[in-house]
């Protein structure tokens, strides 16, 4: 049962509250749900279910990502196998550009951004000593390439790295990378080869009807009831023999005891172009020019040609409580340091209420990761042995 808004219930109508009706969320309703047989409320403040990867269509029947685009990847079975009793799949695979010095390149970097920035000679001369020295197919992290003893590289990585994240970064954190925690600067490769592909994982995919309907089936058991437009707080005091999976912000459970934890938000412009596809891929990647870091045209990941498309343009901005939404976690030393302090709070809730999800563990997760997280929280610590099994 799905409601618009939080209606009168009795106090012994559910075993279980589970706040946030995003992918990490209903997972774990699904599996409470459908194999332990208990009776579920999920409640979500936003008006919808499917967290951020909640899509709609536009006036031309596109299902537009409305928080940014989505596309899910996992090198798990078990994930794959686990979604697709609740979706069939559009094949797809991710080819993301970046408008460098107006042109438009491959992202990550590879021989073939390198082919197309520079002069043929330099290029060829780069990509040799790339294959010489990582070997062909390897991803070069470029802080290895800054501090490389050979100068040709550290030149080479010292370009990607200003090019290609510096600017990209203060955009989308609004501090310098060198503020930010290490293993994100780490993550930024150099890809020795020419696979355009953004994602490597085996399985790759776009729900064929979209996300939303894709959590909807996932929420559509008896036992599961869907309350939205339903802050925690109306909630929270209301069934005191439910246990809790709580996937909001883990210092707003806290009220704020330690401080705020600071994250990360994004505005999105969504504009509909009528001259029908306007880019040559999904996403474009603007790291050194305006305001916004990307653009998404969203009849691409459905394969569409409408004659009507739909565009959006992405701009980072500060995290304001009530305001905005709180995307990503803002990665420094001093935020993990916080977090840590919310964090042994929770001890307190031991069995009572289960902290998972990004804003909970104040941690970005991929959305294969969100969902494989709850599927191991269940079977590690919900799932008893006189229960039903996890199906494989």
């Amino acid at each position: 049962m799905v409601g618009s808004a939080m209606t009168a219930f009795s106090r012994r109508d559910f075993d279980w509250v589970v706040v946030g009706a995003g992918l990490t969320g209903s997972t774990l309703a699904e599996r409470v749900a459908s194999q332990l047989g208990q009776r579920v409320l999920v409640i979500d403040r936003r008006p919808h279910v499917a967290g951020n990867a909640y899509d709609s269509p536009d006036q031309a029947g596109t299902l537009v990502h409305r928080y940014g685009a989505h596309i899910f990847h996992t090198k798990s079975q078990t994930v794959w196998r686990y979604l697709s009793n609740f979706t069939s799949w559009r094949s797809y695979e991710h080819r993301v550009l970046a408008c460098i010095e107006g042109k438009l390149v491959p992202l990550p970097f590879n021989l073939n951004t390198l082919g197309a920035l520079f002069p043929r000679a330099r290029a060829q001369a780069w990509e040799a000593a790339l294959v010489k020295e990582f070997g062909d197919g390897s991803r070069v992290p470029v802080l290895k390439l800054l501090e490389h003893p050979r100068g040709d590289l550290a030149s080479l990585g010292r370009y990607v790295y200003e090019t290609f994240f510096l600017h990209y970064t203060e955009k989308q954190w609004g501090v310098r990378p060198e503020a930010l925690d290490p293993a994100v600067t780490s993550r930024v490769p150099v890809i020795v080869g020419t696979d355009n592909r953004y994602f490597r994982d085996p399985y790759q995919g776009i729900p064929t009807h979209g996300y939303t309907a894709m959590v909807t089936k996932m929420l559509s058991h008896p036992l599961i009831t869907v309350a939205l437009s339903t802050p925690y707080e109306e909630v929270r005091h209301r069934y005191p023999r439910a246990r809790t999976i709580y996937t909001g912000a883990i210092d707003e459970f806290f009220g704020g005891a330690h401080g705020p934890l600071p994250y990360r938000s994004l505005r999105f412009e969504h504009h509909e172009v009528a001259s029908g596809r306007s880019q040559p891929v999904a996403v474009v990647n603007y790291p050194n020019d305006f305001q916004y870091t990307r653009v998404i045209e969203h009849c691409h990941f459905h394969g569409t040609s409408p004659d009507q498309s739909t565009v959006t343009y992405e701009f980072p901005e500060p995290y304001l409580q009530g305001r905005n939404e709180p995307y990503y976690p803002l990665p420094t030393p001093a935020s993990h340091q916080l977090y840590n302090k919310y964090r042994a709070e929770t001890s307190r809730h031991l069995g009572k209420v289960f902290f998972v999800g990004r804003l909970a563990n104040y941690r970005y997760f991929d959305m294969d990761q969100a969902v494989n997280q709850a599927l191991l929280l269940f079977k590690r610590h919900l799932l008893w042995k006189d229960q039903l099994p996890m199906p494989a």
